[in-house]
């Protein structure tokens, strides 16, 4: 999750020097692109950038949740404010189950997590800008990478 221009003003630094053209590709993103600059500087860096719509209004033009094949990887991600409690394998393994993916992206708790369970994998990514949430106001920036291969999904943080 972005939350720029609203919640933050821009990507850290140490974020932008990863965002190389043609290195990284696809972005996926659980939520709250808000603002076009944002979206049309991040295609400038990556050429496909899919979005979830999140859970504040202004991002209604994106879908609720989405899905791709890479390799033989089911990935799937959604903003993660649908599910309660938030994060988790009790809230998170039943909509695994109904998206029938291998890998699943969620949002929302503004903190980076990432766990196997039944030979599935949970990551959230966390906020990249350090965005806070009603909690917690001292957050983490975070940004995940996936090297998808044949056979393995390796997460850098």
């Amino acid at each position: 999750k972005l939350y720029i221009p609203h919640w933050c003003n821009r990507l850290p630094a140490t974020f932008k020097k990863l965002l190389v053209p043609g290195k990284i590709q696809p972005l996926l993103c659980t939520g709250h692109l808000w603002s076009k600059e944002s979206y049309d500087y991040l295609k400038t860096q990556i050429s496909e950038v899919r979005i979830v719509r999140g859970d504040v209004r202004g991002n209604l033009n994106y879908p609720e949740q989405k899905g791709l094949t890479d390799r033989q990887f089911r990935i799937g991600w959604f903003p993660g404010h649908q599910v309660i409690p938030w994060g988790g394998t009790a809230s998170l393994a039943p909509l695994q189950s109904v998206s029938d993916v291998d890998i699943l992206i969620s949002g929302h708790t503004h903190k980076f997590e990432a766990f196997e369970h039944e030979n599935k994998f949970y990551v959230n990514p966390g906020p990249a800008t350090g965005a806070h949430n009603a909690l917690e106001t001292n957050m983490i920036p975070s940004f995940m990478l996936m090297d998808i291969q044949p056979s393995t999904a390796v997460t850098y943080v």
